[in-house]
Formats: C-alpha cells, sequence, structure tokens
C-alpha cells in the first residue's frame, strides 16, 4: 500500500516528530511505502529513508540513496516563514507563532504545501493519505486531494489545538475545514478528545473520532540489567565524547550514517538536519557528553526530566523539589534532557537554589515564563524556619547534582533512561498522550506525572502493573502542595526495598510493552484512512 503523510515540520526532537518518524518506519516495516512531507533538513540521517526530494531549484528534485524506495521524504519550498505553535528557532528559516503571522502568510504557507503535496500524489499515486495537527496539515490536505479518491486521517497532536486554535478563534475555520475532510480523527487520549469536541463544536466530530496515541519504540526502549543499562550509558558517554572531538571540518558528503545516533559515523558532526547555532533543536555532543559524564549510576540514583524546555512543561516545580529530595537521599542526580526557550529559566533556578537565593529562584521562573508562577511561588512562600533552613543546606548541592543535557537524540534517549530509576513529567498543560512516561515505564523507570489530560490516562493504563499501595506513586495532583507532592513520591520510591521496587520495575516493563508499541500504531492509522471505525478504541 501507498501511503501519504503530511506533517509540515521536523522528525526529531520533540513527540510529534517523533511520531511521525516512527510511524513512517513501522509502515516501511510492514512492506508499505511512504511519502511524508515535512521540514527535516537531513532525512538521511534516518535509517529508514531511501530517497530524499526538495524544490530548492526550482522544481522536484528526488535523490535516490537506496533501491528499491520504499520511504521517500519531500521538503517543500514554503520560503522562509514556518509557522509553529511555540515559539522556537529553526535553522534557515523563521518560526513564528501563527497568531504572529498575518492571514496573508498562513494563507501563503498552505498554498505552497499544498502545491508540493499535488505534485507527490500525481507521481506517487498514494492510496490513502495521513495528515498531522489540527492546523494546517488536515487543511491542506482538504485541499491538495479534493477531486482525488485518496481518503486521509487527521491526527490531532495536542499543541495546535491548545496552544493556537482554543486561544485564537481566528484559526477555527481552518481547523473545521481540515476536520470535516478527514475521514477519520485520531486523538492520544479522551482528554484530547474532549478538548476538541469543545473547541469545534461540531457535532460530526465525535462519532468519527477515535483513540490513536503514540507508540514505543519497544526494541529500543526496553527493561535491561543494572549491568547492561549502565554499559549502555557508558557506550552512549564515549560516542558523545567521540563526536565531540571531532571536527567539523572532517565532515563529508556521501558518508555513511548512523542514524541510531543521529551523526556521521566517520566525522562524528551533528547531522541533525535542524542544527545550528540559531536553532533550539540542534543538538551538542560537547555539552551532551559532559553532561552524561557527570552522571554516576554506582554514586547515586538517576532521575530524569525529558522535554520541551518551556514553562508549561513545570520544569520549576521539579527543580523546586529537588532539594526536598536530596535532603532525604543526597546521592540522588538529576538530569536535564531538552531544549525550549525556558532553558536558560531552568539553569537560572538551579544556580539560585544553589546559592540559598530562594528569590532569585523565583523571579529566574517568572522571568523565563512572561507570567506568575503560583505553584512555585506557593511552595516557596511557605518555606519557613528550620524547615527552610534544612532545605537550603539540601539546596547547596543543586548545582553538583543536576545536569542539562541539551535534546538527544531519541534512540540516544533509549540508552539513558534503563539506567535512570524515575522519570517525572511535570507538566501544567494538558498534554494529548504521555509518551515519554510510556517510554520511561517500558525501561523500568518509575514515570511520575502531573494528574491530568492525557498523562492521567497513561497513568491509569500503567497503575494496573503495580501493587495497590504503590500506585499513587505514579502520579501527583498540581496546586499548592505540588512540589511536595512531586518530591515525596520520588523519596518514597527511592526510599523503597530494592527487591520490592525491581518488582514493581518488571510490572511496568511488562505492561508498556503489552500496552504500546508502533507497528499497531501504525494498522491504526491505516484503519483510520480506510475509515474502518470499529477497529478503532472510541475516545468516548
Amino acid at each position: 500500500m501507498r501511503i501519504l503523510i503530511f506533517h509540515g515540520y521536523l522528525l526529531r526532537g520533540t513527540g510529534s516528530n517523533v511520531y511521525n518518524a516512527s510511524i513512517a518506519s513501522a509502515l516501511v516495516q510492514a512492506g508499505h511505502r511512504v511519502e511524508l512531507l515535512c521540514q527535516e533538513r537531513d532525512p538521511f540521517g534516518l535509517e529508514w529513508v531511501d530517497a530524499a526530494g526538495d524544490w530548492d531549484g526550482g522544481e522536484l528534485d528526488v535523490r535516490i540513496r537506496h533501491e528499491p524506495v520504499r520511504a521517500t521524504v519531500y521538503r517543500p519550498d514554503i520560503g522562509g516563514l514556518l509557522p509553529v505553535y511555540v515559539a522556537d528557532r529553526y535553522a534557515g528559516l523563521e518560526a513564528r507563532p501563527f497568531p504572529d503571522c498575518s492571514d496573508a502568510e498562513v494563507e501563503h504557507y498552505v498554498a505552497a504545501n499544498v502545491s508540493a503535496v499535488r505534485e507527490v500524489v500525481a507521481l506517487a499515486q498514494p492510496d490513502l493519505a495521513l495528515a498531522n495537527h489540527l492546523v494546517m496539515g488536515p487543511a491542506i490536505l482538504a485541499r491538495a486531494l479534493a477531486g482525488t479518491a485518496v481518503p486521509f486521517a487527521a491526527k490531532v497532536h495536542g499543541s495546535a489545538l491548545e496552544y493556537t486554535v482554543k486561544p485564537n478563534r481566528r484559526f477555527l475555520p481552518w481547523a473545521r475545514e481540515g476536520m470535516q475532510a478527514a475521514r477519520t480523527v485520531l486523538v492520544g487520549s479522551r482528554h484530547t478528545a474532549q478538548s476538541l469536541w469543545a473547541a469545534l463544536g461540531d457535532s460530526t466530530l465525535p462519532p468519527k473520532t477515535r483513540l490513536g496515541p503514540p507508540g514505543v519504540d519497544l526494541a529500543r526502549f526496553r527493561l535491561r540489567s543494572r549491568e547492561e543499562a549502565v554499559g549502555a550509558l557508558v557506550g552512549l558517554r564515549a560516542r558523545l565524547a567521540q563526536s565531540a572531538r571531532r571536527p567539523a571540518s572532517d565532515s563529508g558528503a556521501g558518508r555513511d550514517v548512523d542514524s541510531s545516533v543521529g551523526r556521521d559515523v566517520d566525522s562524528g558532526v551533528r547531522r541533525d538536519g535542524d542544527a545550528g547555532a540559531d536553532s533550539t533543536f540542534a543538538a551538542d555532543p560537547i555539552e551532551a557528553a559532559a553532561a552524561l559524564a557527570d552522571l554516576d549510576p554506582d554514586r547515586g540514583p538517576l532521575v530524569a526530566f525529558v522535554g520541551k524546555l518551556i514553562a508549561a512543561k513545570g520544569i520549576d516545580l521539579l527543580l523546586a523539589a529537588f532539594p526536598l529530595v536530596l535532603a532525604q537521599a543526597p546521592s540522588t542526580q538529576l538530569v536535564v534532557v531538552g531544549f525550549g526557550a525556558f532553558r536558560a529559566a531552568a539553569e537560572g533556578i538551579v544556580d539560585a537554589l544553589g546559592g540559598g537565593d530562594l528569590e532569585g529562584a523565583h523571579a529566574a521562573a517568572q522571568q523565563g515564563a512572561g507570567q506568575r508562577m503560583s505553584q512555585l511561588e506557593a511552595f516557596l512562600v511557605a518555606l519557613t524556619g528550620a524547615e527552610r533552613a534544612r532545605y537550603l543546606v539540601a539546596a547547596s548541592a543543586m548545582r553538583e547534582q543536576v545536569r542539562f543535557s541539551g535534546r538527544l537524540e531519541h534512540a540516544e534517549l533509549a540508552e539513558l533512561l534503563p539506567a535512570c530509576t524515575a522519570l517525572v513529567v511535570p507538566s501544567t498543560f494538558p498534554e494529548a498522550f504521555g509518551m515519554v512516561a510510556a517510554e520511561a515505564a517500558a525501561c523500568g523507570a518509575l514515570p511520575i506525572s502531573a494528574a491530568h489530560s492525557g498523562l492521567a490516562e497513561v497513568t491509569r493504563e500503567l497503575e494496573a502493573a503495580v501493587a495497590t499501595d504503590q500506585r499513587d506513586l505514579l502520579s501527583f495532583a498540581l496546586g499548592p502542595g505540588s512540589v511536595q507532592a512531586l518530591a515525596n513520591r520520588l523519596v518514597r520510591w527511592l526510599e523503597m526495598d530494592p527487591r520490592r521496587r525491581e518488582a514493581t520495575r518488571t510490572a511496568l516493563a511488562a505492561t508498556a510493552a503489552r500496552r504500546y508499541g508502533w507497528s499497531a500504531v501504525a494498522e491504526g492509522v491505516i484503519a483510520a484512512a480506510e475509515g474502518r471505525l470499529d477497529a478503532l478504541p472510541t475516545a468516548v
């Protein structure tokens, strides 16, 4: 079967990027042919890509790497402007939030992509298609596929809905146009479905909405023995260090690419496709190597945060909670994996806490977020007397016990998480799905997530794997007491009897492996595009 996918962004770094790369790879492995349109600058950095096309010379030029061609990635010429859901930086493009784009700029972006899709459809003759994001992917396919017999499904990720369409009713017509044309609408969670229905007010949506959450690469994200997990982390550190030592001038065209780490195996130079000083997506092997070199599972347990570094991801809550953890388990280490505009603020919080400056930590968070951080404020204000003194003593170790790695490639993350004891997902904003929580569970790292939206639905799936008295460890409620609640769960997990903790880790991994898997997700996409609603779980 020939399947066209429209994504519009990159294929590394964030949830929807990884989703599309993983779906395409799974479809190829199942024997299908894939035509994927996005803005990925280094498609040959992904092993499943056989050909790449672009319009840089004025007309479509396709370069073939492998025969037979089963997967082609196309990069439409959209000009210099890429509308995005959250402010960011992309190498070679101006990434501007949708609300800051004029109607003419949005129309130009859509028209450029519609033209590219039509040309690929004429060339590849797909049997069905998948559009991503509430805006603009479905509207683009609705226009590009009009008059053809190619049906499409739409996959709604959380960012376009929550950050663009809901706060800006100007984009409702675009969203409705795409949703009305889609044969099936896939959402990551029931929470996202309800949010979507309420936002669009379209009575035709609920009957054709189905659950289509992301999956986990179970070949990579898996439970490992302690010896194997530590060995994988050591190996990752070595490769990153080697990559950091090799100069960019060593790189060259035509060299083999080790897509498992996203770098040129001869030069070790970044091959992110989005790398560069003007891109927040750029992975820095020097920074990552230094951060991971300081992590030592033999010195103490590892806790991870993985996600976009924006205020809505709640990294401030985890950083504020960490001194409470250090007060009880002083050898615990925290590694922050991610990129984004809140990075400087997060580092400022660590620096201020390490220096005993609680007011400075609060100020750094508020400045970075551009808004009041009420949960962090409530916690810091409540610290008084002896409790405050104990907190400050423990916080003095923050600079030594917290490391920022920047972005890691998805496969690199699979070599870090099995060595971690826990992973925290403290998002304060609705999430369509908790993919990183599912990946952590598959590796045996306890995922501690905020108790809301799609995160809560993942938590409910995993709760069945653990003993009744451990189930509350998997989530915490947001509110004035969220920092203490988060710290309490981490401490209880770290202090648990090792044999009981190991049994829980094994049960979590088994449940994640049984519940999630990209091959099943890919089959669901095909069923959705074909309109086989009975083959998919309802979102009611």
